[in-house]
């Protein structure tokens, strides 16, 4: 009887697992930057065509994760790790990455993956059914093998249909790879360099270790990759020199936003005045608080692409960052001109025009920040310097409507419905804005009701 306890536990931590694969963004934070954004979706673009579905409704989401990893979860969104970024070598492995996850997409496998879930946690509810009525009636040994038996069961049942989906979808990424005309070396060598990865951290790639894993063993998905890919006409195709050059350049510039100063420049050292050197050695500065020396970064960068949106964007950041918002709107209103109001872009711009302190800058603030959340409207910060911009003027029913705004987005549920429910009071009767604060309260309400429901 004792045993049970344990087993239950074991039991419960299962469950955790399925609910953590089912909820991989519950305790990790999506990175936003419009380059890389911009990068991202040309890598995918050709891809998503040949996979037949509609481009404009697929999405790549960076996520700030180290390790090395991507998946789906839900919807038609592909989520990359930073740390997947930082471990390529060339954008065309991770083209083999986004084919592979959109294969995900493709085959349905999130809602399949959620009921063979359900499956297996009825074979464990069952079998510790039967355990605990065994336990009750004083055979504790036969109570013991019915669980275990059960946990094995459901757990086998469940990696094994990890597995098939994983090889099904190694199959969809190739043909989507064949169908744009990119090579699919990028993904027998991104697939080589996870098996050297789990060769130096001791995972066995035996046949009798594939059993007890989510995907199948890399040696087997790259000899099985590496006979239908090589034999494809787009085999020996060659790179895209300008996509890899976009790639190194937001390769580093993610690194050294992410990374401490010290190990940036111990990778991009002075004396490398590589684009991506640059790049990464600005933000590494930026971060030290060696501001001139990040400006002087900057303006190497822009020497050589003066109207480079993203050089721009990079030399306001620094200089608003830096106390110094006057001169950030130089190279701000420049970048935000030439990317037609790019919204991540434009809202930096709208922040620097409101952290003047100068009112008369608030209409053109009013004006940038409007047109941001237009083109995107899952941009909080964008709706808080909206809001502020509303709230200095004294227009509260619109300052509370753009919180409204950014409380949903960051799932505070209770304040944006309240936000909501007192701009429609204080809006006109019909107006676009009015109709807008009724919306954003249904869907707080409505999110509201499935946390109580689920509870």
């Amino acid at each position: 009887m004792r045993a049970i306890p344990s087993l239950a536990a074991t039991l419960l931590a299962f469950f955790a697992v399925c609910m953590f694969a089912v909820q991989p963004l519950a305790a990790q934070s999506v990175l936003r930057d419009a380059e890389t954004e911009a990068l991202l979706r040309d890598m995918a673009h050709p891809l998503i065509e040949a996979s037949e579905l509609e481009p404009e409704n697929v999405e790549i989401v960076l996520i700030n994760d180290p390790s090395i990893n991507a998946f789906v979860a839900g919807g038609q969104v592909v989520y990359i790790h930073a740390g997947l970024l930082n471990a390529a070598d060339t954008a065309n492995e991770v083209q083999g990455v986004i084919a592979h996850e959109l294969g995900h997409i493709t085959a349905g496998h999130v809602v399949r993956f959620d009921e063979r879930t359900r499956s297996a946690q009825g074979i464990t509810l069952l079998s510790l059914l039967l355990g605990v009525g065994a336990a009750l009636a004083g055979a504790g040994d036969a109570a013991m093998g019915a669980i275990m038996a059960g946990q094995q069961a459901a757990m086998g049942s469940f990696l094994a249909f990890n597995r098939n989906q994983e090889a099904a979808t190694d199959l969809a990424g190739a043909r989507y790879l064949s169908g744009a005309g990119i090579s699919g070396r990028g993904m027998i060598s991104f697939f080589e360099k996870l098996r050297n990865f789990e060769i130096r951290r001791g995972y066995s790639q035996s046949d009798d270790a594939a059993y007890g894993r989510t995907h199948p063993l890399s040696g087997d998905r790259i000899q099985t990759l590496r006979g239908l890919l090589a034999r494809d006409a787009a085999w020996g195709a060659p790179d895209d020199p300008q996509l890899q050059a976009r790639f190194e350049a937001v390769q580093a510039k993610l690194y050294g936003y992410l990374a401490p100063p010290q190990r940036t420049l111990n990778l991009y050292p002075p004396g490398n005045d590589s684009v991506p050197a640059l790049y990464a050695r600005a933000y590494a500065y930026h971060k030290d608080a060696q501001v001139e020396r990040a400006l002087s970064e900057a303006d190497a960068l822009l020497a050589g692409a003066p109207d480079n949106p993203y050089f721009l964007e990079l030399k306001g950041q620094i200089l608003l960052e830096s106390g110094r918002p006057e001169e950030a709107l130089v190279p701000l209103r420049r970048a935000t001109e030439i990317t037609l109001n790019q919204p991540l872009i434009a809202g930096m711009f709208g922040h620097a025009l409101i952290a003047t302190e100068d009112r008369a800058n608030y209409d053109e603030a009013e004006q940038v920040l409007r047109a941001a959340v237009a083109k995107d409207r899952y941009n909080p910060f964008a709706w808080y310097q909206l809001g502020v911009v509303y709230a200095e003027r004294g227009d509260m029913p619109r300052a509370r409507l753009a919180s409204a705004e950014q409380q949903v987005m960051r799932r505070n549920y209770p304040e944006a419905l309240r936000n909501a429910v007192a701009a429609e009071a204080g809006l006109p009767v019909g107006s676009p804005d009015w109709i807008r604060a009724q919306d954003v309260a249904l869907q707080a309400r409505a999110e509201l009701e499935r946390i109580r429901d689920n509870r």
